[in-house]
């Protein structure tokens, strides 16, 4: 809860979309790396018999409790802007909190992991595209040739024509949760000095897992968990540890973080630094799991690298 205030007060006083500044880059990095451990986290709670309905639930209603204090401090004596506020924020809780990771687990049911992450992680491309219609403005050279480089890294990351299996359901799914992914970013880029970053990602949470408890209880999503304890990282504990890690660690501060560095960058260019967690969900499976990243892999993360470059540098041209 410290830390997600002080990313409120970082994001207050850091000016928006600040080009010469590494420190958005540096919060966008955090965020991406902190959604990465999600994955090993929640493989020990599926492993032991969670469904995924209910880890992901856990995990935002933890992670709403997590950034209520801070949340509650950010909107002292401003309550009323709540008001004003509200359709913004059930889009956000529907979308970037609950939809995105809905859509993904319904789309690896049907899909390889690497196929789902891979139309998951089209989103930057999506918001090239709005960008381009909205402004009736083609995206610059740099911006198409980051854009390539980073789809041609993302396909050797996840090494997804490896096992890979295709059906018109999971794709859907995928695109679904590629859109979902989209609305996240273009929200919380949003330009609202009244509204601080904390609060959209707390009052978020609370919608998006009103919204999971009620889809499970009218039982359109399974709900099952046990506490028995769980393997994480090649030891036994107990069910609290990855449960606690993937609501505080990939949940609570990934999203705050996430908001405050898309708030600074914008949506367009946080989408392609968040690229960054498919490189850090590599490390931690090597890590954590044991899981060795393959050279093709290596030469992929490069490939996602000098990409953000490219479009990080074509938003300086355009704020010169």
């Amino acid at each position: 809860m410290i830390v997600t205030a002080q990313l409120a007060r970082t994001a207050a006083t850091a000016p928006r979309k600040a080009p010469s500044s590494a420190a958005p880059i540096g919060i966008a990095l955090a965020s991406a790396a902190a959604f990465s451990t999600s994955g090993p986290f929640a493989k020990s709670l599926l492993n032991t018999g969670w469904s995924p309905a209910a880890a992901v639930t856990a995990r935002i209603a933890l992670a709403a409790l997590v950034l209520a204090i801070p949340t509650a401090r950010a909107l002292r004596g401003r309550w009323h802007l709540l008001r004003s506020r509200l359709p913004i924020i059930a889009i956000y809780g529907l979308t970037g909190v609950a939809g995105c990771q809905l859509a993904y687990f319904n789309a690896i049911e049907h899909l390889s992991v690497g196929v789902a992450l891979l139309l998951e992680y089209l989103s930057p491309v999506l918001l090239i595209g709005l960008f381009w219609v909205r402004h009736r403005r083609s995206p610059g050279r740099l911006t198409l040739a980051g854009a390539a480089l980073c789809i041609g890294g993302l396909v050797l990351v996840l090494d997804v024509f490896n096992g890979v299996h295709i059906s018109l359901v999971g794709v859907a799914w995928g695109l679904g949760a590629a859109v979902c992914s989209a609305a996240y970013f273009l929200l919380s880029s949003r330009a609202d000095e009244d509204f601080p970053p904390i609060a959209l990602a707390g009052t978020g949470m609370v919608v998006g897992a009103l919204f999971l408890v009620a889809l499970g209880a009218v039982g359109v999503t399974p709900m099952h968990a046990t506490t028995s304890d769980v393997v994480f990282a090649g030891r036994q504990v107990s069910f609290l540890l990855p449960l606690l890690g993937i609501s505080v660690l990939a949940a609570a501060f990934a999203y705050a973080a996430g908001v405050v560095s898309a708030r600074l960058l914008g949506a367009r260019v946080a989408s392609f630094v968040a690229l960054a967690e498919v490189l850090f969900a590599v490390l931690f499976a090597w890590l954590l799991l044991g899981q060795l990243p393959l050279p093709v892999q290596l030469a992929g993360g490069a490939l996602i690298v000098v990409g953000v470059v490219l479009v990080r540098s074509a938003e300086v041209q355009l704020a010169d």
